[in-house]
């Protein structure tokens, strides 16, 4: 009986052993490589955060653009547009310029969810001017050619790709038909036909687009809403058109109704 313990005690030593972790030796030069690695990292989320803290302040101020063309009408156009251009060119050299030094070189590729959206939300403003003072399309070669002219010094510089200009036209779209929708209510209903026909075009276009784009999971969710605005705007010129008699008395008035139009949710 008295081995036991002794037993006992030994069991107890060889478990105790048993849960010290076991020291892995590594060479200083394997340790340097990590090191390396890790600072790598640590500055790439760190140069992640400012960029996404510059894409909110061009999101934001690229909304306040669009904004200011929507308060355009028959009377006002060329002041609103004149603001409208002023201020999108300061987002361009406040804000766009900032995401442009943080993007500078391969960067833009490895970070490119952190700023999607606020490039869409530029392109969007840039395309929305351009129509509204010319009827005409701003390409993708002028705007990279504007940003350029931020990053010239750089060897790699930003450059908007093909995909975030379209995802940024199909966003286009949805502000076209709510300026037709106005348009009518003022009475301009060339106008709104001139904007139907501009919406038709770039939906029929990237309907060929959208099924090859490697990425077009965001597309197809914008091609759904595309289709429901180009169809406001066809049914709201084909009322005008076929119920004029009953519209033309509204034109001017501060509550204009829809119902007739069969478009209740315009506003939503």
């Amino acid at each position: 009986m008295a081995a036991k313990p002794h037993r006992l005690h030994q069991l107890a030593s060889v478990l105790s052993s048993a849960k010290k972790p076991r020291m892995m030796s590594t060479n200083s030069s394997m340790k340097e490589e990590f090191a390396k690695h890790a600072d790598y990292l640590n500055q790439l989320n760190d140069k992640r955060e400012r960029v996404v803290k510059a894409s909110r302040d061009v999101t934001m101020n690229s909304k306040k653009v669009i904004f200011q063309v929507h308060r355009a009408n028959k009377d006002n156009r060329e002041e609103v547009l004149s603001k409208a251009e002023k201020d999108l060119a300061a987002v361009t050299d406040q804000f766009m310029s900032r995401l442009v030094k943080e993007l500078k070189g391969n960067d833009f590729w490895k970070l490119r969810r952190a700023y999607t959206f606020a490039v869409q939300e530029y392109v969007e403003a840039a395309t929305f001017c351009r129509f509204c003072r010319n009827g005409s399309l701003l390409d993708l070669k002028e705007i990279n050619d504007t940003i350029l002219q931020l990053s010239d010094q750089y060897d790699e510089p930003l450059q908007i790709n093909a995909l975030d200009y379209l995802l940024g036209l199909a966003d286009l779209t949805g502000e076209l038909m709510r300026l037709a929708i106005g348009r009518i209510s003022d009475g301009e209903v060339e106008y709104a036909e001139k904007i139907c026909r501009f919406v038709q075009d770039i939906y029929r276009e990237l309907t060929v687009l959208a099924p090859i784009m490697d990425d077009n999971a965001d597309m197809k969710k914008k091609m759904e809403t595309m289709l429901q605005s180009v169809m406001k705007i066809e049914n709201a010129c084909f009322s005008v058109h076929v119920r004029g008699s009953e519209y033309i008395p509204l034109l001017g008035t501060n509550d204009v109704d829809y119902s007739f139009m069969g478009l209740p949710d315009l506003d939503s």
